[in-house]
């Protein structure tokens, strides 16, 4: 095998969109109840998004391991490295969702939800006793570290070491 399923293709980009929508729709969200202008329905719509990642990465999981994987490109200290990257980013990509959940479920957004109430929904300082918020900011950043490193190894493949490998990801097959 060289390249990946099309269907772990499909969602890998699947994937990258949802999670640039969920991460726009977050600091949107973020501002707008700094100000206490949140609605219920930015609320759902991130959530949504949320819960789309987390579909596509538990699918994802499952297509990895029903349709194989190509074999690593090699074997040195940073393949390693690479490799170890990418579980990371599957277990920041499966949590992340799941604190989103446990944030709203444990924070006064969720009674607002359940109320359909915005004006139920926390304001500026709201989570700030929220533990699992904390955990959700952190994620993301790291999240974004994770997919900055990702990107930069991509692009190393492609333009340094010209090895083809960023094609193993394409829906055009060879």
């Amino acid at each position: 095998m060289t390249q990946y399923s099309k269907r772990m293709v499909i969602v890998h980009w699947l994937t990258l969109a949802l999670l640039v929508a969920a991460w726009c729709l977050g600091d949107e969200l973020a501002e707008m109840t700094d100000e206490s202008k949140a609605t219920i329905a930015a609320y759902l719509v991130h959530a949504l998004a949320g819960g789309a990642v987390l579909l596509m990465t538990v699918a994802r999981l499952l297509f990895r391991a029903g349709d194989g994987v190509p074999a690593a490109m090699g074997d040195t200290p940073m393949d390693k490295v690479a490799k170890g990257i990418q579980h990371f980013m599957y277990l920041v990509l499966f949590l992340l969702p799941v604190s989103g959940f446990v944030t709203v479920v444990t924070s006064d957004a969720g009674k607002a939800l359940l109320a359909g109430d915005a004006a139920l929904l926390p304001k500026d300082g709201g989570y700030d006793e929220v533990f699992a918020h904390e955990m959700h900011e952190v994620m993301v950043t790291v999240l974004i570290v994770l997919v900055a490193v990702h990107v930069l190894g991509a692009i190393k493949h492609q333009f340094i070491m010209k090895d083809g490998l960023m094609e193993r990801m394409m829906l055009r097959r060879k």
